[in-house]
């Protein structure tokens, strides 16, 4: 994660992963404001681009750095999302593609966070349709359990679909 761009720049570009298991399981991070661990969340690998790497590069490259899984068959955009968001004392404007992908490597070993990422990341999960739509634990974006259960019952989307802005 490197630093925000504020409101008045261009959106901070991401590109985040929906990563999914032989049993299609979705694997998730969990996280927290640095500045209190009690607002935790959960939310897809990904980050932003770095240099002049295209999306579907920044996403197998961050998927790397959080997760350590590699062997993965990188699909389409399944999602394309802006938000805006506080976070480590900052505000965070993001338009974000989500990727599908999919993996038989269910290991996980982080090999590159960011020091942001040391602080404020306490693991990884594999989650099931079912888990994610009974939690009552944060998950991003907001209608995760909704969009993979249509992901999982009609396969990936045409067009990759817009999803309604966020905001905190």
């Amino acid at each position: 994660m490197s630093e925000p761009r504020g409101a008045e720049d261009r959106p901070r570009r991401v590109a985040r992963v929906v990563l999914l298991d032989p049993r299609d399981r979705v694997l998730l991070m969990h996280g927290f404001e640095p500045a209190d661990p009690a607002d935790n969340w959960w939310f897809t690998p990904g980050g932003g681009l770095e240099g002049d790497e295209t999306r579907a590069q920044a996403a197998l490259r961050e998927l790397a750095e959080e997760t350590g899984i590699t062997e993965v068959e990188l699909g389409p955009v399944l999602w394309r999302r802006r938000c805006s968001f506080p976070f480590d004392g900052h505000r965070w404007e993001q338009d974000e593609w989500y990727f599908l992908a999919r993996t038989v490597q269910t290991a996980t070993a982080p090999r590159g966070l960011t020091e942001l990422e040391r602080r404020s990341v306490t693991g990884l999960r594999w989650w099931t349709s079912a888990e994610l739509s009974s939690t009552r634990e944060t998950v991003y974006p907001t209608k995760l359990a909704e969009l993979l259960r249509t992901l999982l019952d009609e396969g990936p989307p045409s067009t990759p679909v817009v999803l309604a802005p966020e905001v905190a």
